[in-house]
């Protein structure tokens, strides 16, 4: 049976076995501005996580073989749109990410980035698929076999294909430290999906990594400020806080014409 586990819209907890739903959890959030903005929920509930998921499923074939992996922006400053960007533009020439379907992977196609990151929440568990391994490249793929999600690894297969300049997603502090000690500061570190972190992560990320994105954490809302070198979005804050960090927004910044600026009082609900 296929499994894939992943955390959603308000960070719930969800199953999904052979393209269908099998389990959906509680939402932590019961609110997020992103997705009011974008698909008008004024509400997370389990049910509204279901639908989501569901939508998902049906659209883009999210956690199946019919998975899309290509798309354009969709966000000023997320993530993938930042992680592509820095691809297009010289300053990266891989990103190391976690791709439902194929587990940690090595990216090199901007549009394969967005399509990939841009439509997807944490994935803690994935099984792997023919048609998205040969997609991907499987000698890109950590594990073709098992879907293994190991960002440290990842960082060492890309090293291993001859890559540099390497951006790597991640959710722990730990893995960050890790990743940061064995490879030095040539590594774009970006911390993602941080609603939950204790305060102690979040300094360690706040320490460690280049772009943290702050999504429904009080202790990097509360922390970041003081210690970002630019900060910019003003849904979901998002905060440089290297010289590396902050060359990537500012190159964003020149591409979208906008201008830095976090004064929305739109926020999730509740910070956690």
């Amino acid at each position: 049976m296929d499994r894939h586990v992943i955390e959603a819209l308000g960070r719930t907890r969800v199953v999904i076995e052979d393209g269908r739903v099998a389990e959906v959890g509680t939402p932590l959030l019961d609110y997020c501005p992103l997705f009011m903005k974008h698909r008008g929920i004024t509400e997370i509930t389990s049910d509204v996580v279901n639908k989501n998921i569901h939508f998902r499923i049906a659209d883009f074939g999210m956690c199946t073989p019919r998975r899309q992996l290509r798309m354009r922006d969709f966000l000023t400053f997320g993530t993938s749109e930042l992680m592509a960007m820095a691809i297009s533009e010289g300053i990266l020439d891989s990103v190391v990410m976690v791709c439902d379907g194929a587990g940690t992977v090595v990216i090199t196609d901007p549009s394969l980035v967005q399509g990939i990151g841009g439509r997807m929440s944490g994935i803690i568990q994935t099984t792997p698929y023919p048609e998205i391994l040969d997609s991907v490249g499987r000698g890109r793929v950590l594990d073709p076999e098992t879907g293994k999600i190991d960002q440290f690894n990842g960082v060492k297969l890309a090293k291993g294909l001859g890559f540099e300049r390497i951006g790597v997603t991640l959710v722990s502090a730990e893995e960050a430290e890790t990743i940061r000690r064995r490879f030095g500061d040539d590594i774009a570190l970006f911390a993602v999906h941080t609603t939950g972190v204790t305060e102690n992560e979040a300094r360690r990320l706040l320490d460690t990594c280049d772009i943290i994105t702050a999504c429904a954490s009080k202790w990097i809302r509360q922390m970041a400020p003081e210690r970002s070198l630019l900060s910019v979005g003003n849904k979901i804050p998002v905060y440089a806080a290297t010289e590396l960090g902050k060359k990537i927004l500012e190159r964003r910044l020149s591409i979208i014409g906008a201008n830095e600026s976090i004064d929305s009082d739109d926020l999730p609900r509740p910070l956690v």
